[in-house]
């Protein structure tokens, strides 16, 4: 079944939702590259929260030129990270998903390059949910809401502790 992806949402709401993480970090945020509070030059920082009224998690993101190839694109083996973690906060914050849990799978396209340097708008929502198992989309798309790429991850929360 082919992903239904929502459009994107503007870049001032990104922009608010990733000003909210950064101002109260939700509990459970780690030192992960992908959506992590590290320096733009050791990190993705792919920050998102809930845009109100719009059923989904999003970030305004500019990656790093650090993170750049030759070109001034961003290695497609990063963009698969920027289109790992949202789906995460998606899970937390719209859905059941425990802190621990960790992507089973993780499924996609990448449409188009993303450039370092310019701005992008990460989305993810929830898809649906079964016991420890939590289906999430996450999106990729330019300031103006081209997609650049699309996942479908599935995320498992932790074993209850015996």
């Amino acid at each position: 079944m082919p992903l239904d992806v929502p459009a994107a949402p503007s870049w001032d709401e990104a922009d608010a939702a990733a000003e909210r993480f950064r101002a109260a970090p939700p509990s459970g945020v780690v030192d992960c590259f992908g959506c992590g509070l590290r320096t733009a030059d050791r990190g993705l920082r792919v920050h998102g929260t809930p845009v109100p009224d719009l059923g989904l998690v999003a970030s305004a993101w500019t990656p790093s030129h650090a993170f750049a190839d030759a070109d001034g694109l961003l290695p497609t083996q990063l963009v698969w990270g920027a289109l790992d973690c949202p789906g995460h906060w998606a899970g937390r914050f719209l859905g059941t998903l425990r802190p621990g849990a960790v992507t089973a799978s993780l499924t996609g396209t990448v449409l188009r390059p993303v450039v370092a340097g310019e701005p992008h708008i990460s989305y993810a929502w929830l898809v649906s949910e079964s016991g420890r198992k939590h289906t999430m989309g996450v999106a990729l798309a330019t300031a103006e809401g081209a997609l650049c790429g699309v996942s479908e991850a599935l995320w498992i929360d932790p074993k209850a502790a015996a």
